[in-house]
């Protein structure tokens, strides 16, 4: 029986991963900063483990309690929407830390045991910003685009030990709590020379012609989970789908 480790996994994509791993019948490893039982089914194969992915020692220990892992999704994630010109640097530098050097510092911690054990994968979640680029999101797909390069690298070298490093690019899902994801509000980051641009475009967030699912995610993470093909891309619902289509 294989197990995977997820990161993220309080709410949307994280969750319903979870949940879809556990159902076909993995060891879950869910990771949470606060663990909360609640969230997922009570299960034998399910094991809540607390962490946070921007501090190494949280990391070191979530590995140490989780045992023998073989599948690694870094789905945790924050988000930033607004103009560039109103979002402070300090914000930019916690949505690398945790969309980009946190992915960084969980692949880094766990490859040891890769080589040792001469198989993993990783999955490394990012977003549809990264196929075709959006406005009001600046900062964000810098951080996202980042670990599609990064990937893309990582997977040459690691394919040497048997080690394989995929990427799924959700599109967006509004059903989902990460816009939420910030401690910045929408409005304090579209100042008045932007708003005449802004509404058209919050507009169409709110009526999207096409959206993504949580489960569309999930069942692209499990595809790149289980794909021996080389497959690097994995777009996940059918926005993202319709985009990577358009590349």
């Amino acid at each position: 029986m294989k197990t995977v480790m997820i990161t993220g996994c309080s709410s949307g994509y994280g969750l319903e991963t979870a949940r879809y791993f556990h159902e076909q019948g993995w060891n879950v490893i869910a990771t949470m900063r606060t663990p909360k039982p609640s969230l997922l089914p009570q299960s034998d194969r399910i094991h809540l483990v607390a962490l946070d992915v921007t501090n190494p020692q949280s990391i070191a220990a979530a590995l140490a309690a989780s045992g023998p892992i073989d599948v690694l999704v870094n789905n945790a994630g924050i988000s930033v929407v607004g103009a560039f010109e109103a979002t402070p640097l300090d914000y930019i530098r916690k949505v690398f830390d945790t969309n980009t050097f946190g992915v960084m510092a969980m692949i880094q911690a766990i490859l040891p045991q890769f080589r040792a054990q001469k198989s993993g994968v990783v999955v490394n979640v990012t977003s549809s910003v990264t196929l075709a680029p959006m406005p009001l999101a600046a900062a964000y797909t810098a951080s996202k685009m980042a670990i599609e390069g990064f990937t893309g690298s990582l997977a040459h070298e690691l394919a040497a030990f048997n080690i394989r490093a995929k990427l799924v690019e959700p599109g967006y899902a509004p059903t989902t709590r990460f816009s939420q994801n910030t401690e910045l509000r929408i409005e304090d980051l579209i100042p008045e020379a932007y708003a005449d641009f802004a509404r058209p475009i919050f507009e169409g967030f709110a009526q999207p012609a096409l959206v993504t699912r949580e489960i569309d995610v999930a069942q692209g993470v499990w595809r790149a989970a289980n794909d021996t093909s080389g497959q690097l891309r994995f777009p996940a619902g059918p926005d993202a789908v319709a985009l990577a289509a358009g590349n």
